[in-house]
Formats: C-alpha cells, sequence, structure tokens
C-alpha cells in the first residue's frame, strides 16, 4: 500500500491536479488515495468506475478497443481515468488549468507499472 501511496503522489505533483486515487471498477470503491482535504473522493470514485464500465461495454459492443484514457470535464474542473491492470482505475481529480498531458502521462506509467 505504501508503494501505491508513492506513485499517486508523482500524478498529485502535476500542476493542477487536487488529488489521485486507484479505484475498483467492479464495486466503484476506492482502494488508495491521495486527495486534499476539500475532495471526497468516494463519489468521484463511483461515477468514475461506473462510467468507464458504461464506455467499455460499448466500445466493445461496437466492435472497438477499450479507451485507454477517459477526461471528463465540467465547469468547475475534470476528472482523468486511465484503465490498468485487472479491476483497477487510476483517478486524478483536476482544476480546470491541470496540466492534462502530463497528469496523462504520469497515469499511464502508474497503469502500465500494474498498480
Amino acid at each position: 500500500m505504501q508503494d501505491l501511496a508513492v506513485a499517486l503522489e508523482s500524478i498529485t505533483r502535476v500542476h493542477g491536479v487536487r488529488g489521485a486515487m486507484v479505484v475498483s471498477v467492479s464495486d466503484g470503491l476506492v482502494v488508495a488515495e491521495s486527495l486534499m482535504e476539500d475532495i471526497d473522493g468516494a463519489p468521484i470514485a463511483a461515477l468514475t468506475a461506473s462510467l468507464a464500465t458504461r464506455l467499455r461495454r460499448t466500445t466493445e459492443a461496437a466492435g472497438r478497443r477499450q479507451p485507454t484514457f477517459l477526461h471528463l470535464r465540467a465547469d468547475t474542473g475534470t476528472v482523468l481515468a486511465v484503465p490498468s491492470s485487472g479491476d483497477l482505475l487510476v483517478v486524478a481529480i483536476g482544476e480546470q488549468d491541470v496540466n492534462v498531458g502530463l497528469a496523462r502521462l504520469e497515469m499511464l506509467h502508474l497503469a502500465e507499472r500494474g498498480i
């Protein structure tokens, strides 16, 4: 678990990232987190897991590959997600001005390590 905390810190050091989590896709629960105090990760984890599952099913039904990166954008910020090994997602919560490219690279690097 300590390794996960260190790995998540590499994501949270990216400009504009307010927190990062590892989330179980099957139940939407947080496996590990590194979040700012004012962020409640549980609802974000549940929503992201649900959307990732629906998107995977949709792309499979269309005969396409599973997406390797999800970017959900709103007026007040953004949620980024990268599928990892097995049943896990790497999730980052960011401000509007988050460096999406760098956050994506850090998240992909963590996912490739097979968290």
